[in-house]
């Protein structure tokens, strides 16, 4: 449970701070019903540029995003499971496959007078930073704590890769890193690789990027067309340096066979007989190539299924697995946010809650007069909080990076920091023009139903009594429970969540669309 997106923490159900007995908190109908079921098919470009025209819908959710790869590494808690999981099947296979083409091309480079070489990225390469991503930092990079854990030199070794240098040092391949981590971690970087077992990475073999200090300053092999160097001109360029530059014993030039990484700006500039990409959906680290280079093959998928309970990383590739941050890219470009704070009245969120709502509204007020003037049951309709009245954009993203962070979401709360959802405010309107009684049903604890509802209700024109705002862990029931003690006939249930929206107790339903987190 993540407590700065919503609690899903089973909650009495209360009206304001008074209990509501006879409820019991059970599973509230299926995700499946009618409309309501995620989509399980995505385009999506990785540099979330698709995200500026898409439809919330369209847009992989970022919860189920998290569930697929933790499926993938069969973690627990956010520690991979170092002895089984689809990644380790996957990263043996590919491991395996390469076999034929080395003994080939050591052939090949041997005769030709070169000495063979393989040059390995050292990130999700040959040092494993799984745990540190998800345990450590919930898939929001922090390099000072990113630092410690190199200082620390924390890394296990990627699955199957100590046998495989191993292997290939001992037929006679010179072994090469060129990792991103810089001159300040070097020392630490080479003595967790000897760590965890690996041998064949001699000092003046490996390569990191210079700091800009005095003694760690860019290499004159080292070409840029700015001043800040792109990652595949530092690798290119070094790749680049180790053919033309360097000899082995006896004069001889280096033939780099097989470039191995896990990032595709690892892979791209040339330089190499051949590039393997290792399989990475935790991050994606994307680099312009170099002028007039086009390498097409070398750059992510944009097809992918998936299903929102995260089962399909037991069963597909790591690449075909959404990417977390082409997905957070995707979802910025949504909301059209720059430093983790949303576009309120521009983007494409806001576009397609103009769309939707303007005509839902209308219809909501005529059905409300409707029931109204039979005279018969009063006519209501029922709204989520968060993220259906309540906006936590913010929070989530500018807040935690996605991450979570219960102090803040309590600070949040406790302040009424949240604004409201755009387009919203004018259906509550119109339900209230209408005759409808507007109810709101949050999962919030009872304990936060006072200063939710003043937040509610500062955005939103006092439209939501005391008597009208309930905190609950079954919303289904509580929509029944209102249904029968309060004689109500509910027209419409709105909110963003599958959650929200099923086991019935409503006539119709609408649902904002929310890609940051998932509730089924």
């Amino acid at each position: 449970m993540q407590p700065s997106r919503r609690l899903r923490a089973t909650v009495a159900l209360t009206a304001a701070t008074t209990l509501v007995l006879g409820v019991t908190a059970t599973a509230s109908g299926a995700v499946e019903e009618a409309g309501i079921a995620p989509k399980t098919s995505f385009t999506m470009k990785a540099d979330g540029s698709s995200g500026a025209a898409a439809k919330g819908k369209a847009i992989p959710n970022l919860d189920s995003v998290k569930a697929t790869v933790r499926a993938y590494y069969n973690a627990t808690n956010g520690i991979a499971n170092k002895t089984t999981s689809p990644y380790i099947t996957e990263l043996a296979s590919i491991q395996a496959a390469q076999t034929a083409y080395l003994d080939s091309a050591y052939a090949t480079v041997t005769a030709a007078g070169k000495v063979p070489a393989i040059v390995l990225d050292t990130d999700d390469t040959t040092l494993w930073t799984y745990d540190m991503e998800d345990a450590g930092m919930g898939f929001d990079f922090d390099p000072t704590l990113q630092n410690v854990y190199v200082q620390e030199q924390r890394f296990p070794a990627t699955p199957g890769m100590v046998p495989f240098v191993t292997a290939a040092a001992a037929k006679g391949f010179a072994i090469f890193g060129i990792t991103g981590r810089n001159d300040d971690q070097r020392a630490a970087t080479l003595a967790n690789l000897t760590k965890v077992g690996y041998t064949s990475f001699a000092a003046n073999q490996f390569f990191t990027k210079w700091t800009g200090k005095p003694g760690s300053t860019q290499p004159s092999y080292i070409t840029c067309a700015t001043t800040s160097c792109t990652t595949v001109e530092y690798k290119a360029g070094t790749r680049k340096h180790i053919e033309t530059d360097l000899t082995a014993a006896g004069g001889k030039k280096y033939d780099i066979v097989l470039n191995v990484g896990d990032q595709w700006s690892d892979l791209q500039g040339g330089y190499a007989d051949k590039t393997l990409k290792l399989p990475n959906p935790t991050y994606y680290l994307p680099s312009p190539n170099l002028p007039g280079v086009s390498e097409p093959a070398l750059a992510p998928k944009t097809q992918f299924t998936m299903e929102p309970d995260g089962s399909s990383g037991k069963t597909v590739g790591g690449e075909s697995i959404p990417n977390v941050d082409s997905v957070k890219a995707t979802i910025r470009s949504y909301y059209n946010a720059v430093n983790g704070i949303a576009n309120a009245k521009k983007s494409a969120f806001v576009s397609e809650m103009k769309t939707k709502t303007k005509k839902t509204a209308d219809k909501i007020k005529t059905q409300c007069q409707k029931v109204k003037a039979k005279k018969g049951k009063n006519p209501s309709v029922v709204f989520d909080v968060d993220d259906t009245l309540l906006w936590s954009y913010n929070l989530l993203d500018a807040g935690s990076g996605f991450a979570g962070d219960p102090a803040l979401r309590a600070t949040w709360v406790e302040k009424k920091k949240y604004p409201a959802v755009p387009a919203m405010a004018k259906m509550v309107r119109k339900a209230k023009k209408g005759g409808c009684v507007v109810i709101a049903i949050t999962e919030r604890p009872a304990s936060e139903a006072s200063q939710t509802r003043k937040n509610v209700n500062k955005l939103y024109d006092y439209a939501f009594g005391k008597e009208n705002f309930y905190t609950s862990g079954d919303k289904a029931a509580t929509r029944a429970k209102i249904k029968t003690d309060r004689n109500l006939r509910i027209l419409w249930n709105v909110g963003d969540q599958p959650m929200d929206l099923t086991g019935g107790n409503a006539e119709h339903r609408f649902q904002v669309p929310n890609p940051t987190y998932y509730l089924p």
